[in-house]
């Protein structure tokens, strides 16, 4: 039986896409996925303070994800 639930709770928790794997953290991750921002065109059209409202974003997160726009020339949109 644990394992049956150990399966379930595992699938529950997994991100879909591979969009910013390895650059940000999952929970952030699970954050945009549920905004549908799946790519970088779509987290452009936001703010960075738009984001930072998001669960799983904070400073260190923020600025990963600041950094790997910037390799990409990605920027947020302006306030």
């Amino acid at each position: 039986m644990a394992k049956c639930l150990s399966s379930i709770c595992a699938v529950s928790h997994v991100v879909k896409g591979n969009f910013l794997k390895g650059v940000i953290a999952t929970p952030a991750r699970r954050a945009l996925e549920k905004e549908k921002i799946d790519s970088l065109e779509k987290l452009s059209d936001y703010s960075e303070k738009e984001i930072m409202q998001l669960h799983g974003f904070g400073k260190n997160t923020m600025q990963k994800l600041k950094v790997y726009m910037n390799q990409n020339h990605v920027s947020f949109k302006n306030n």
